[in-house]
């Protein structure tokens, strides 16, 4: 099974127990003069248990696939096109992190790299001085590498997308 594969079967399975909860909760109990939806109280009861043994065997199954998507993702290392011609190897886990928030981190990081909107002044070295001096704004950054940092990660996350996209269509679920 493909790691695609188990994130639709889990939706799936997710869906399957929903409906198995709104049943338990609709005929888990009635009125003793009203017939019961499945023929007698003893079928009821039986049904009810039917339900509630096979909500447990998919919630299992949720959980088993669940993992086996966890150590895959830990396990499998994938190579992303971080920056032109610029590829980095992680596993899924950390790509998937980097997609989550870290990237996003990142780029507001170098984003908040600026002039801070300050503007030269002129000033006197002492109050006698006749001579006025400018007071110059310094940056502690190189301009071009902020922009073009910004830019990578702010791009960084469609283009992890991309490759897990393939990836999860192509890799095996791990036992």
């Amino acid at each position: 099974m493909k790691i695609i594969e188990g994130l639709k079967k889990i939706k799936d399975l997710q869906r399957k127990a929903d409906d198995i909860k709104a049943k338990v909760g609709q005929f888990c109990a009635d009125i003793e003069t009203e017939v019961p939806a499945y023929g007698t109280p003893e079928a009821q009861t039986k049904q009810i248990a039917e339900w509630l043994q096979s909500h447990r065997d998919i919630i299992k199954e949720i959980e088993s696939l669940r993992i086996r998507i966890q150590k895959t993702n830990l396990a499998v290392e994938v190579a992303v096109e971080v920056s032109e011609n610029v590829r980095v190897v992680k596993s899924i886990a950390a790509w998937i992190h980097r997609r989550k928030d870290l990237a996003k981190s990142e780029a507001q990081c170098w984003a908040i790299l600026s002039n801070r909107n300050l503007q030269a002044k002129p000033y006197k070295k002492s109050i006698t001085d006749e001579a006025v001096n400018v007071a110059n704004v310094r940056k502690y950054y190189d301009q071009k590498e902020r922009d073009k940092k910004v830019e990578e990660y702010t791009s960084e996350p469609s283009r992890i997308d991309a490759t897990l996209e393939v990836t999860n269509a192509t890799t095996d679920l791990l036992e």
